[in-house]
């Protein structure tokens, strides 16, 4: 310890071996060890005695849109970062929709990492964008550090980001294996859209209606195909269809290289109990019956799905019209991810371990972060101080989102983040933040 700056010490420490008493030693934004919790300070070293608050690895959200430049009206870099340190994430990455122009080139990309740079409170990485005619960008993308590609496999929502057919998700995906990239997929068939039963109208049962489980089933199906074919890396992104996940399993068993995320909207909320006309709760795949919802809680605890992202996917709230067919698609959950998971995750027996390697580990590995995701030494001293049995009662005008439209208003959850820190400075406490002291990230070669 005889390098160490700072010591923070708390009875709970969520490490890759367990929880534990523990101090950690912090030198130069990395951690330098995990000592007994009574060993004796080094001479100089600032401590930081937690009590019994938790310290936890910093989340890190691989599934974040922050729609900056262009759209920044429905966020930004500056409000998502912000949000995100306000809930204990310490690093995002950004997708490459929703912003004007999207990341689909490295010209793109340039922009966009100059609009993050002075802005971000937490590190920020960046998707790349696979388009029916950017095949030819993909390579330089790559080079240039984006952490893989995301593709549609039906309509994005937004005209400059159109989806790839068959034929083009199998062009894309040679491309991509050929340099041992990532293909990161939105999986819904647009044939089983197209047939499904399309009626607007307030009705949220209408609109579960229009996006049914077979459209996610068959798009995975057939993803599965692909990337057993050509030897690809893909991962399934937000997965609600409980029905999917026996074709994931397999082909892991298979060996494919395949991986599933899904979300804490999906874990926490249920169709049953979504109000109509409450377009708050609408996305895409759609929030689905509660015994889905069982399933999906099963697939996490056995490793079929292996990881938990937010999908931030904010609008204004004009956009989240009463009419669910026209109404914006997308659920704000930055500032909230981790409470909403682990209140749920509590009450059905899971431990904040378990919490911590769905939205820190597994998240990190997923994208290579290897200096993240874990309380070690090596890593980045990234933290989230969390009080785990106090509860909080959701005001969305206490978010940090640009606009703090929710659909977790006014529920009652488990989990006070305490404070956030970033290589070792604290970015947030009691509601007060630091300047912005978050770095730009590229994937490692």
């Amino acid at each position: 310890m005889s390098d160490a700056e700072l010591v923070l010490r708390s009875t709970r420490v969520i490490t890759p071996e367990g929880s534990r008493p523990a101090a950690v030693a912090v030198a130069a934004g990395r951690i330098t060890a995990v000592l007994p919790y009574d060993a004796d300070l080094p001479s100089g070293a600032r401590l930081e005695d937690l009590g019994d608050d938790v310290l936890l690895p910093g989340l890190v959200d691989t599934h974040v849109h922050v729609n900056d430049p262009g759209r920044t009206h429905w966020e930004g870099f500056w409000t998502a970062t912000r949000a995100a340190a306000a809930g204990g994430i310490t690093t995002l990455v950004d997708m490459p929709l929703n912003s004007l122009p999207p990341t689909t080139t490295v010209d793109h990309l340039r922009t966009k990492q100059e609009v993050a740079a002075d802005k971000a409170h937490i590190d920020v990485g960046f998707w790349g964008g696979a388009l029916p005619d950017n095949v030819k960008d993909l390579r330089a993308l790559h080079d240039a550090g984006v952490f893989g590609f995301k593709a549609f496999l039906s309509p994005s929502g937004v005209e400059e980001f159109p989806h790839l057919d068959q034929e083009r998700l199998a062009r894309s995906l040679a491309e991509i294996a050929g340099f041992g990239g990532l293909l990161i997929v939105h999986a819904e068939d647009p044939h089983h859209l197209d047939t499904a039963p399309q009626r607007g109208g307030p009705r949220y049962a209408d609109f579960l209606a229009s996006r049914p489980r077979d459209a996610e089933d068959s798009a995975i199906a057939a993803l599965i195909d692909q990337a057993r074919r050509l030897d690809a890396r893909v991962h399934v992104l937000h997965l609600s269809s409980s029905d999917a996940l026996p074709l994931i399993a397999a082909a892991k068993a298979d060996g494919v290289r395949i991986t599933a995320e899904t979300c804490p909207h999906y874990l926490t909320l249920t169709a049953e109990e979504v109000p109509d006309g409450a377009s708050e709760f609408k996305c895409c795949p759609p929030i689905r019956e509660s015994a889905n919802q069982d399933l999906l809680w099963r697939a996490l605890a056995d490793g079929t799905i292996d990881c938990v992202v937010t999908d931030h996917s904010p609008s204004t709230a004009d956009l989240k019209t009463d009419d669910f067919a026209t109404a914006w698609g997308g659920i704000s959950g930055l500032q909230l991810s981790l409470a909403a998971v682990w209140t749920a995750a509590r009450g059905r027996g899971h431990t904040l371990e378990d919490v911590v390697r769905w939205m820190s580990t597994r998240t990190a590995a997923l994208v290579g972060l290897d200096h993240k995701g874990a309380i070690e030494a090596g890593r980045d001293a990234d933290f989230a101080v969390l009080a785990p049995d106090e509860t909080f009662t959701v005001d969305p005008a206490a978010l940090q989102h640009r606009n703090r439209v929710t659909a977790y208003a006014g529920r009652t959850l488990y989990g006070v983040v305490r404070s956030t820190w970033l290589r070792g400075e604290r970015i947030v406490a009691d509601g007060e933040f630091s300047a912005p002291k978050g770095r730009l990230l590229t994937r490692t070669p």
